[in-house]
């Protein structure tokens, strides 16, 4: 248990990373526990793009505003909902939902396993669903939540007491 808190509170967001290549294995890791996580109805609306191309990895990084890291990153896997496994009616947002926990998930995993990531935001913004939605060439029924930039840290993270007591209500506001 006390590792898990760990892994959680010792998760930041790294923006440069080194030349060195995540192992496949790591990878599968990464994708496994994205996959674990809950979901509505258990529809598991995800896709994952895992990106190790320098060539798409550049591409995104100069295309995407906030997604620059990429160009130096060896790694990115861009979390999308495909609307066929999406529900339905008001319930149909609850993708959102499914796709930022398999993101967290994502992201803790990346952090217990060593590496840095950030998540860069694609979804709601339409100019960046296209961009994303050309440069990978994906079908009209996925929709691009994120890219998440992975790699071996450049520098020392240092994470980030977000902890705020203020903030926290019992029973009622």
């Amino acid at each position: 248990m006390e590792k898990i808190l760990s892994t959680i509170l010792q998760r930041s967001s790294v923006r440069s990373f080194t030349e060195d290549k995540i192992p496949q294995k790591d990878i599968e890791k990464i994708l496994q526990a994205a996959m674990a996580a809950p979901t509505a109805v258990n529809k598991q609306p995800w896709e994952f793009i895992v990106i190790d191309s320098a060539s798409l990895l550049f591409e995104l990084g100069s295309l995407l505003p906030y997604a620059k890291m990429a160009k130096f990153a060896p790694l990115a896997i861009v979390v999308c909902g495909n609307q066929k496994n999406m529900l339905e009616g008001w319930e149909e947002s609850f993708w959102i939902q499914d796709c930022s926990a398999a993101t967290e998930n994502l992201l803790l995993a990346v952090e217990a396993l060593g590496y840095g990531a950030v998540w860069t935001a694609v979804f709601p913004d339409i100019t960046r669903i296209h961009i994303v939605r050309r440069v990978l060439e994906l079908p009209p029924h996925i929709i691009p939540l994120n890219v998440i930039p992975i790699g071996v840290p450049a520098h020392e993270k240092t994470p980030k007491n977000k902890f705020n007591p203020k903030k926290i209500h019992y029973n009622k506001w």
